[in-house]
């Protein structure tokens, strides 16, 4: 009986590592994905119509927040990817503190970046849905409803990157406190 205690003792952390490091690679996709996409969708975003005779058009570039998240999420998603392969190398051997504290400040630093593209791109987009009465600017997306909808969706990608950026930096920020036996 002892035998097997000690047994499930000594492979307890092997399992715990390993859930950890599929999870970390799980997420990372996650965040390339979804980076790579809300770059994708707002890169392309463009529309253009006819309101009596006048041409009007509407186009990320005429946004510097859009742009900035659109590169935001370009650098995250490739820096991820970077910090996905670093951690399949690592993942193959034993890893030491000191390689998750590594991680531990690229996953800030891209939320970091991350949440101040989100940030800028909510708050242009809530005055192109909402508009403001007080400074006399218009609400634009009765008018370009695609425009709109498309700069939505591109949003909550990077929120929900955002997200998984959260739980990678909590997580890494967790593993590199623990004492290696």
């Amino acid at each position: 009986m002892a035998d097997i205690e000690t047994k499930l003792s000594q492979n307890q952390p092997l399992k715990t590592q390993k859930m950890f490091i599929g999870a970390q690679i799980f997420l990372r996709i996650v965040v390339v994905a979804t980076s790579f996409a809300s770059a994708w969708l707002m890169l392309t975003n463009k529309q253009i119509i006819d309101i009596g005779g006048f041409v009007l058009d509407a186009n990320y570039k005429y946004s510097p927040e859009f742009r900035f998240l659109s590169y935001a999420n370009i650098v995250v998603g490739a820096f991820s990817f970077m910090s996905f392969l670093f951690l399949v190398l690592v993942g193959r051997r034993s890893s030491n503190p000191t390689q998750y504290f590594i991680l531990f400040l690229h996953d800030l630093a891209l939320m970091c970046l991350l949440i101040g593209g989100c940030a800028a791109a909510t708050a242009i987009g809530s005055l192109g849905k909402y508009g403001n009465s007080h400074t006399g600017w218009m609400q634009i997306c009765d008018h370009f409803g695609k425009f709109c909808k498309r700069a939505t969706t591109s949003v909550t990608f990077s929120y929900f990157s955002l997200i998984c950026l959260l739980i990678l930096t909590i997580t890494s920020a967790s593993k590199s406190r623990q004492i290696q036996a």
